[in-house]
């Protein structure tokens, strides 16, 4: 009674307190923190598949609050600007430039259109051409770049529809595309803000249970219903290198598209009606059919009904066909996966999904190739006799892989790894993949041996790896790991696997990454390809290193310690501490000990962390390693609130020990579920001078069926669901809290309303807070404007409640 009575009281504060406002605008932070926000990105990297040819494309840093102020429409999980019809928050690319491998010089790309907003970069099948997106003030245009020239030409009108991503794919000659155009008889959208109802939004349940995430950006009303409609819908032409258009298939709401690897064939999928209020397009009703090249339908595959309903858990699936695809081993071969639990992980079975294949012409019946014990989670394929499977099972944490025949279902699948997928010391990596005379991705199998190459987490450290895998003995060689003493080597792909080479990327806390290429057979110093300069220089002197430390209970964490340059770690002068985290649920106690991190990664300040304040004489605990542990049939979130309050005791007597930090000034923070973190820590002790929240949640009611790694829904576990909701415990809150959250939070469960309710809350129980609402910005923020005024507000708070606290 007496949680009911206060959870009234709350109610009433959060719904009658009227807020004090300041008329503020955006604001920046103090030079040492711009300089450092404001260094411009490099380049990102697109090398081809022969090792020739690199393609440079460059972005800004930010957005602008005026790019993010454009017109933008949020149904059924998209956003989309309906002028210009591409998603709202695509991120461009204003230019593009050519280099050769093992050449310095940087090649102009001629022929760019003017203000170039760039996107969906996509290579030809022989990679001598790469396709893009150009948006321009009323569309978005096709354009493609000629890699021997160095010069690119547009080849359509702004007239493309790609509301839905990526609007074109190639032919697999290489000669035309397929493109999703604006249809002739689209229709005016409705204007929600003038238009008259016509009558009430009406939702109905027949009793069947429908316990779904709480999903953003839904359907709302029939003009919702209207205007989503209009929007996804497409009309398909053939267009070729000259621009030319042939109609290949009338108008529809084509969800997806995709070419058999030999071409022949295109699997096309497209929505219906009804539409839902409750969940996104990927749940609407569609059809799946396979036509041949010049668009003659050759076969329905599967129609879906809508899908509001599915069991419950966290490993629940559809009934039914899903997961359609092509063998990318098969000139024209369709699997797809079925539940043999009808989707329903409560029901016990030998065999959770089975996988079918369907070679072409597809009139025949699909053949069964694999059962996968768990949830089936990928497949890898290799020839006719080597293929590998992947399953995965949420509420163990653990994942299979099998090794089997895709030809010979008599042979029986051998499981070569039996996992926990949280013992990243374990992880074998991933299979060596290259393209195959289709062009798609299929194992590199030499003989009777596969390659894997994997991050490489060590007690050690981070030491990527490359390996051979014997397919008859199961014994796996070391041919190549990286040395991690002072550098951090990462592979980004494997040249030539027989020849040793090996594209890698290479970098310290210091030094700026760079590409290079290593010859793991030859005794030769790797050589670089690129050659970017550190835009952080200022951050040249700072001190970072990996600690390790335990929690009371014995856990043993870790977490990246940052400290000023100069800083004299004899003299032990006590600096003001931030303490940056981000729980994670662990099943078993040994994993959750793991080090994942590493001192030799490149220092980058992106606007997320707090690595800022490094700079205005903080100490800095990055990456803090929060876990939240449950083993056996105890569920981590049982004990979440002492575990919490263990990990941050820990920690800051860590760095207290070491002698560098004043313990009276320490800052707690974090975004997303470290926001969650963060107001739980200030409501349940007193360890911390001040807090920083950022787009979180902090109310479990408004999240009944499940969050993060929760899976029991609230009336299973309503205390757990009250103990963690900060909210609940606004009365204990009186540690100084900034909150900051987008207007715009289209993540589920964090709604916008979840930071505005928490205020008023703290505000009518007395505590010191300030809330600060972006426009615009979504769960991450991107306009320069915004960002930039978070590290004010962020540095504002951390002077007066930390470094200068009484």
């Amino acid at each position: 009674m007496r949680k009911i009575i206060a959870l009234f009281i709350l109610f009433s504060f959060a719904f009658s307190i009227v807020n004090a406002q300041e008329d503020l605008t955006y604001q920046q932070p103090p030079k040492e923190i711009l300089e450092l926000a404001d260094a411009p990105l490099t380049p990102s990297v697109r090398i081809d598949d022969k090792n020739k040819n690199i393609v440079l494309l460059y972005r800004n840093k930010y957005k602008s609050i005026a790019e993010l102020s454009e017109t933008e429409l949020r149904l059924a999980g998209l956003r989309i600007n309906p002028v210009t019809n591409i998603g709202s928050r695509t991120t461009y690319y204003f230019n593009m430039a050519l280099m050769k491998i093992g050449k310095k010089e940087v090649l102009k790309v001629n022929g760019l259109p003017t203000s170039p907003r760039l996107a969906n970069f996509s290579w030809s099948p022989d990679q001598t051409k790469m396709a893009f997106t150009n948006t321009v003030p009323d569309g978005v245009e096709l354009w493609v770049l000629d890699i021997a020239d160095a010069s690119c030409k547009k080849l359509t009108e702004a007239t493309l529809n790609a509301n839905v991503g990526r609007p074109f794919s190639w032919f697999t000659n290489g000669q035309s595309f397929l493109v999703r155009f604006l249809p002739d008889d689209k229709k005016p959208l409705i204007d929600k803000s003038t238009a008259v109802p016509t009558g009430p939004r009406v939702s109905v349940s027949d009793g069947e249970k429908a316990q779904n995430r709480t999903y953003q950006d839904l359907l709302q009303d029939k003009a919702d219903e209207f205007n989503f409609e209009q929007l996804v819908r497409s009309t398909i032409y053939k267009v070729d290198l000259d621009g030319n258009k042939k109609l290949w298939k009338e108008t529809a709401m084509y969800a997806g598209m995709s070419f058999s690897p030999d071409g022949e064939y295109v699997l096309i999928s497209t929505l219906h009606k009804p539409f839902s209020y409750i969940v996104t397009l990927s749940r609407f009703p569609s059809k799946t059919v396979i036509f041949d090249k010049n668009g003659n339908e050759i076969k329905v595959l599967l129609e879906s009904p809508l899908e509001e309903v599915r069991p419950k858990g966290f490993m629940s699936t559809k009934k039914g066909m899903r997961n359609i695809s092509w063998r990318a081993d098969k000139p024209s071969t369709i699997y797809f996966v079925k539940a043999l639990d009808e989707g329903d992980p409560a029901i016990k079975v030998a065999h959770r999904d089975e996988v079918f294949s369907l070679d072409a012409p597809f009139s025949g019946e699909p053949k069964s190739i694999i059962k996968t014990i768990q949830r089936f989670a990928g497949i890898t394929w290799g020839n006719d006799e080597i293929a590998i499977a992947h399953d995965s099972w949420w509420n163990t944490r653990n994942s299979k892989t099998y090794l089997f025949n895709p030809t010979d279902t008599k042979v029986k699948p051998e499981i070569i790894y039996d996992l926990n997928y949280n013992d990243r010391y374990a992880n074998p990596g991933s299979f060596l993949t290259k393209k195959n005379e289709l062009g798609k991705y299929t194992l590199v199998i030499a003989k009777d041996n596969l390659y894997l190459t994997g991050t490489g987490y060590s007690p050690g450290g981070i030491r990527p790896f490359f390996d051979e895998y014997n397919i008859k003995t199961n014994e796996t060689k070391r041919l190549w790991r990286a040395s991690g003493e002072k550098t951090l080597e990462r592979i980004i792909k494997v040249m030539d696997a027989k020849k040793g080479e090996l594209l890698t990327r290479v970098e310290a806390s210091t030094t700026f990454p760079n590409y290079f290429i290593r010859n793991i057979n030859k005794r030769v110093a790797p050589q670089q390809i690129t050659f970017f300069e550190n835009p952080f220089k200022s951050m040249e002197g700072v001190s970072k290193e990996v600690i390790l430390y335990k929690r009371d209970d014995g856990i043993e964490l870790s977490g990246t310690l940052y400290l000023p340059a100069g800083y004299d770690k004899t003299k032990k002068e006590k600096l003001p501490m931030i303490l940056w985290a981000y729980p994670r649920e662990f099943k078993d106690a040994s994993m959750a000990s793991q080090i994942t991190s590493s001192p030799h990664t490149f220092t980058f300040p992106n606007y997320g962390s707090p690595v800022f304040w490094v700079m205005r004489g903080y100490a800095i605990l990055d990456g803090a390693a929060f876990p939240i542990i449950g083993e056996g049939d105890k569920e981590p979130n049982n004990s979440f609130r002492e575990q919490l309050v263990a990990n941050g005791k820990a920690a800051i007597d860590a760095v207290d020990k070491l002698g560098f930090i004043d313990r009276n000034k320490v800052a707690v923070g974090g975004h997303s579920y470290g926001a969650f973190m963060t107001a739980n820590l200030l409501s349940h002790c007193n360890l911390y001078a001040a807090g920083i929240a950022r787009s979180g949640a902090y109310n479990r009611t408004l999240t009944p069926f499940g969050f993060q790694s929760e899976e029991r829904s609230y009336w299973e576990a309503p205390e757990v669901y009250y103990n963690m909701s900060p909210f609940m415990h606004a009365d204990k809150m009186k540690t100084p809290l900034l909150l900051i959250h987008g207007e715009a939070d289209n993540n589920s469960g964090t709604y916008p309303l979840q930071s505005e309710r928490y205020f008023n809350a703290l505000k009518g129980m007395g505590a010191p807070v300030r809330l600060v609402m972006l426009p615009k910005e979504s769960h991450g923020y991107s306009a320069r404007e915004s960002i930039l005024h978070v590290l004010w507000e962020q540095d504002q708070w951390l002077e007066k409640y930390v470094k200068n606290r009484k």
